[in-house]
């Protein structure tokens, strides 16, 4: 699945390869990156391991997870805005959602681990840059992946395949930035219980590359975004996607 969001700023003049606030500006639009990992995920090849979720030399093993109810349905939508920080520069998106579905029974439990789980690619609009001057557009594509691992907090983990996501600027520049550039990449989100339950991304992270000619920061290898998202039972609006032990 495609879908292709649209970024503009105010009129600027000049862009300078040495102009901080240009390189700031497509430093910040890494950010949205990492945004597309918002988007719950697709099962496939990339598999997510959330933070916790592997077990190495002297470490305790992952606990048991249920995500629950077993097959239905779910919505995510974003709660307030997305914002996409580098430095000084911040890009918000006003609008974003996801659908997808939690696995059937037994595949919603795991004894000793993580559970995955399927979505849509999420959508995003309304989207502004506090910087002048720019328009993008953004493509994902391939399988995504996430997973939910229970513990305190519970976390997950939400993998982008690669090249999954890009994103290119024209106008006053003209710059391709793409995540996970050289391999499948997880980026890391906690999950509340609640109703609605929330999966909130707080600074997280995700490689990228930059490739491009003048102002382009092509020296950028990471980009960070916040955002949360609230997400309901579709299937029986009377009851919330949970994870438990």
């Amino acid at each position: 699945m495609t879908q292709t969001t649209k970024v503009t700023g105010r009129a600027q003049r000049t862009y300078s390869a040495r102009h901080p606030r240009a390189r700031a500006l497509f430093a910040a639009g890494t950010g949205i990156v990492a945004a597309a990992g918002l988007s719950m995920a697709v099962t496939g090849s990339a598999v997510a391991q959330p933070a916790g979720a592997q077990a190495g030399a002297g470490s305790v093993a992952a606990a048991s997870t249920t995500v629950s109810p077993a097959g239905h349905s779910f919505a995510a939508a974003l709660s307030g805005k997305a914002t996409f920080k580098a430095g000084s520069v911040t890009v918000t998106c006003a609008v974003s959602s996801s659908t997808g579905q939690v696995p059937a029974a037994p595949g919603n439990q795991n004894a000793s681990g993580p559970v995955n789980s399927n979505s849509s690619a999420a959508t995003y609009s309304s989207c502004t840059t506090s910087l002048p001057g720019v328009t993008a557009t953004v493509s994902t594509s391939g399988n995504w992946g996430v997973s939910m691992q229970n513990g305190s907090p519970v976390t997950a983990g939400l993998t982008i395949p690669t090249g999954g996501f890009v994103l290119q600027t024209s106008g006053l520049a003209s710059c391709t930035v793409t995540a996970a550039p050289t391999g499948a990449a997880t980026v890391s989100g906690i999950w509340t219980n609640g109703a609605p339950s929330t999966l909130a991304f707080v600074n997280a992270s995700v490689p990228v590359t930059v490739v491009g000619g003048f102002g382009c920061p092509t020296s950028a290898t990471t980009s960070v975004f916040n955002a949360t998202y609230k997400v309901t039972d579709a299937t029986d609006p009377s009851s919330q996607i949970t994870v438990t032990g």
